[in-house]
């Protein structure tokens, strides 16, 4: 009997790169110290704990500079000479774009809720400052993380510290049975798309015997026969849980409830960073573990586009504008529909010989929906300074009252409908469209066309009620600081792209992988 060496210690024993992990380290150790100081600062001076996050997440996104120079992994697995080491933590280029998007959207979310705490203080729905920036830094953390995740269980683990904050932050309402609803809506239907993703991912294991990405990929290629159904169950389950991220139908349901119950900044963080973690853990586990099985995920993804392309539309076109919240509503059913010209790309990877390319334009995307419905959504927060219920009919004659937001909101909801002078929308749409058109799915690209037709109708209709003159006088204030900053930053990034769309897509495509 030949005796079986024993992995020595040393074989065991994962490298640790503190630079590749600086940027997700940063915020987590941010929410630590915010954590610890609410419990030592008085009232008067917990409005610091805000400076401290916005700070933190800025120190976040700087720390992603000197990882430009090349891409960088850690906690490796020494593996046997001739083979690639196996990783699960990478920062290369994918990694920091969308790092890039999730700690650049946090902090604009961080100075929204400055303003947001502040307008709630002494009211009944008074928001515990130190929780909150807690959860917020928290989730950010687990955000960034999971982009940077090459294993099944550390992607697992990212998404669900990222998600396990924002359920709280969504119900952090006090005495708001609506935000409580919302919450504990949110909180069961993730809970179930996360049990969901689990079974998947313990049958992919089964399969092939390892959580690594890549070695994934190279052992799903020569499976067993009789596992080859596993398999694709397997491969099928694990996406259930980010496209329920991304809001895509029908993992979508929980998404109106949701936004209109959680504080406004919070649906802004859900809109865009939600969207970040779903789609770049589809990416991860599509492209990079299961290229092999593209004949599984290539179909579902299509169709789960198709799907939220129209359900998103076809109900933000039903809002009534007089209803209350219908504002959020809308920008919520909005969100479902632009999951799934988001998800055009990637299901266009499996028939694509440039999945590479296709991605970067999913990402391109991305990085615009991200500025623009965070700008959109700064707005709706000034609007609801004035009027809480911030129903559509509110923005009638905004233009008169302050032109200026009005103008920006404007800009904002034609670059989503991609018409001029929003040029980046128009751009990333037809960026996403050739994507179809270049992988053979001609009848994608006419669903996503009709759809885009739609929702030019309920974008251009919420554009002209700004311009509408307004019944009675309308209340102004005085914008604060931190709101005004993040109107003023996202309308710039949104001039700057539509100058220069060309920059998005050779910024989020350059050798992604």
């Amino acid at each position: 009997m030949t005796a079986v060496a024993a992995p020595s210690v040393a074989s065991l024993v994962q490298s640790v790169d503190w630079l590749a992990i600086a940027p997700p380290t940063i915020a987590a150790v941010v929410a630590l110290v915010v954590l610890v100081a609410d419990l030592f600062l008085g009232e008067r001076r917990k409005a610091l704990l805000g400076w401290v996050s916005v700070a933190g997440l800025a120190a976040a996104a700087l720390a992603l500079l000197p990882l430009l120079d090349g891409d960088r992994s850690t906690f490796c697995l020494k593996t046997l000479k001739g083979e690639q080491p196996a990783c699960s933590y990478t920062a290369d280029h994918f990694t920091l774009v969308i790092q890039f998007l999730v700690l650049a959207g946090a902090l604009l979310t961080a100075l929204l809720s400055i303003t947001g705490i502040k307008d709630a203080k002494n009211t009944p729905r008074e928001l515990p400052e130190g929780e909150f920036w807690f959860l917020l830094l928290s989730s950010a953390a687990g955000a960034a993380l999971l982009p940077a995740s090459r294993d099944l269980a550390t992607l697992v683990v990212a998404l669900e510290v990222a998600s396990l904050p924002a359920f709280a932050l969504v119900g952090i309402k006090r005495d708001d049975r609506r935000s409580s609803e919302a919450a504990l809506k949110f909180f069961l239907s993730s809970v179930t798309a996360t049990a969901v993703t689990l079974l998947g991912v313990s049958f992919v294991y089964a399969t092939t015997g390892t959580l690594h990405l890549t070695r994934i990929a190279t052992a799903l290629t020569h499976v067993d026969g009789q596992f080859h159904t596993l398999a694709q169950a397997g491969v099928a389950l694990t996406l259930v849980g980010f496209a329920f991220k991304t809001a895509a139908a029908p993992f979508h349901f929980w998404v109106p409830d949701t936004y209109v119950g959680a504080p406004l900044p919070v649906a802004a963080y859900l809109s865009v960073i939600g969207k970040a973690v779903g789609f770049s853990g589809i990416i991860l586990v599509t492209v990079v573990a299961f290229p092999s099985y593209a004949d599984v995920w290539g179909p579902a993804l299509a169709a789960l586009a198709a799907l939220s392309m129209t359900v998103g539309n076809v109900a933000a076109l039903r809002q009534q504008a007089t209803r209350a919240y219908s504002a959020v509503r809308l920008l919520a059913w909005s969100s479902v529909g632009q999951a799934g010209y988001l998800l055009v790309p990637i299901a266009a990877a499996a028939y694509s010989k440039d999945a590479d390319k296709a991605i970067g334009s999913t990402v391109a995307y991305a990085l615009m929906y991200a500025a623009v419905n965070l700008g959109a959504f700064a707005v709706a927060a000034l609007v609801a300074r004035t009027k809480p219920l911030n129903r559509i009919s509110d923005y009638r004659g905004l233009y008169r009252s302050r032109p200026l937001a009005a103008l920006v909101l404007g800009f904002f909801l034609l670059c989503l409908a991609g018409l001029p002078p929003g040029i980046i929308g128009l751009f990333a749409k037809v960026t996403v469209f050739s994507a179809a058109v270049d992988a053979g799915l001609g009848w994608l690209a006419v669903v996503m066309a009709v759809n885009v037709v739609i929702a030019l109708y309920y974008y251009l209709q919420w554009t002209a009620t700004l311009f509408r003159s307004a019944e009675g006088e309308q209340a102004v204030q005085r914008i604060p600081a931190p709101l005004t900053a993040a109107i003023g930053l996202t309308a710039v990034i949104g001039v700057v792209l539509s100058g220069a769309p060309q920059m998005v897509l050779r910024f989020a495509s350059t050798g992604l992988f």
